[in-house]
């Protein structure tokens, strides 16, 4: 759940802890509904962790387990992004400080499903009656690359659109409204030619896009392959695709069309309440963190479809590491954030959109519309994207290369380096991820 929210990806840092219940010796872990399960009757206490990265908004939903689960505490960890993940590596090395369940974004997903034995394998617990709720390549995702082990449940995916500020539009001279603005760019060409526009509109103290790091990300997710083979060979420097949405996107900042805002960073957080950007590149959780950071705007925001077709970015897993003492109940736990009835509660709440194909056309889905998104089909949008996705293999340090590259559009963007100079810091840079 992004993902990034991305939740993924708050920078707000928070410690909740709710009193909820699970019997210790209580239940069955393959139901698809862990609600349903009911406890066998008084039991001692258990303590979960659940190691978040951002609001995954599950608070509501551990008040309705504890109905019928009295005696579990369960404590989120929610820490920021990076921080979450590169901290996850460190305590599985050591074999010690791992939560009972640990979220992983989908850039780190493979990353660990390379190191299967770090994990309780989820069929153990009859999860793998699970698959025929995913989507295909959200299921695989989770499992380890020989296939013997089930290492995560899916909980979103972020299928792609791009939300604006309608009233910056306006004042820029450009159309507002949602299908005009989406006809302003069928190609990323055009989206660049439209903030060129935007630009010349004279609004004081915003910019067209809050920086190319995100751009860049959802042009490499567009295409067939991205950084990796499907042997695990890292191709950077040969995949044309990467190169072209390098060019690209460094030329948002060589129009200064970016706001220099860094995504997921305080001042980021801040830029989407003061109007410092009026467009962004748009997943499902990402609505969720706009309507969360930009509390006075309702109204002002829209959705738009996103340049180059369909793709994705962001979306999320629960895994059970095996340092845990408690992996049946944790296993029970996973099974109902999971299932399809909660992934549709959490994406009408926090915008974090299912897993679960057999949700995109349910009346309820498809009608769903927010009106701090002036009334936008959220539900329609994300549910063709999401029908749209053509998922890319993803290689076993996924998320070093994108933090090399990232790094790169910074240096560009921040006037260190050429574009072509970059580039070639970039490679060096990749070639040594072993």
């Amino acid at each position: 759940m992004g993902s990034l929210r991305p939740r993924f990806l708050t920078s707000i840092i928070a410690t909740a802890v709710l009193t909820l219940g699970v019997a210790a010796c209580g239940g069955d872990a393959g139901n698809t509904d862990g609600a349903k399960t009911a406890a066998s009757g008084p039991a001692e206490k258990v303590k979960l962790t659940i190691g978040l990265f951002g609001d995954f908004g599950y608070k509501p939903l551990y008040e309705e387990y504890k109905k019928t689960h009295p005696n579990v505490e369960v404590v989120e960890r929610v820490s920021q992004f990076e921080d979450h993940h590169n901290n996850l590596i460190k305590r599985l090395a050591t074999n010690a400080g791992a939560a009972d369940i640990e979220a992983i974004e989908v850039g780190y997903i493979s990353t660990f499903t390379a190191t299967p034995a770090r994990f309780h394998n989820l069929k153990e617990f009859g999860l793998e009656k699970r698959q025929a709720d995913y989507l295909d390549w959200k299921w695989q995702q989770g499992v380890s690359k020989d296939g013997s082990a089930l290492l995560g449940l899916g909980t979103d995916v972020g299928g792609l659109a791009m939300c604006y500020r309608k009233d910056l539009f306006k004042k820029a001279g450009l159309p507002d409204g949602r299908d005009e603005v989406s006809a302003l760019w069928p190609t990323w060409e055009q989206y660049i030619e439209t903030g060129k526009k935007f630009a010349t509109g004279g609004v004081k103290g915003s910019s067209f896009v809050d920086s190319p790091g995100e751009i860049f990300r959802a042009m490499v997710n567009q295409a067939p392959i991205g950084y990796y083979d499907d042997q695990d060979n890292i191709i950077v420097a040969s995949n044309a695709d990467v190169k072209k949405a390098w060019d690209l996107s460094n030329q948002l900042s060589q129009n200064k069309l970016t706001a220099r805002l860094a995504a997921f960073s305080p001042p980021w957080n801040t830029g989407f309440a003061k109007g410092s950007f009026a467009t962004i590149i748009c997943p499902a959780w990402m609505t969720g963190f706009i309507q969360e950071q930009a509390k006075d705007a309702t109204g002002k925001w829209d959705i738009a479809a996103v340049p180059g077709g369909a793709g994705n970015s962001g979306g999320s897993h629960l895994t059970l590491p095996k340092q845990g003492k408690h992996a049946k109940e944790a296993a029970e736990l996973i099974a109902f954030l999971t299932s399809p009835e909660n992934q549709a509660k959490v994406f009408k709440e926090e915008g974090t959109f299912p897993s679960i194909p057999a949700l995109y056309d349910d009346p309820e889905i498809q009608s769903f519309t927010k009106p701090f998104f002036g009334d936008a089909p959220i539900g329609k949008i994300y549910s063709d994207a999401a029908k749209a996705l053509k998922p890319q293999h993803l290689g076993p340090k996924e998320a070093e290369v994108r933090t090399a590259i990232g790094n790169g559009l910074g240096r560009v963007e921040q006037g260190k380096q050429t574009p072509d100079e970059a580039w070639a810091q970039v490679l060096t840079d990749v070639g040594k991820i072993k």
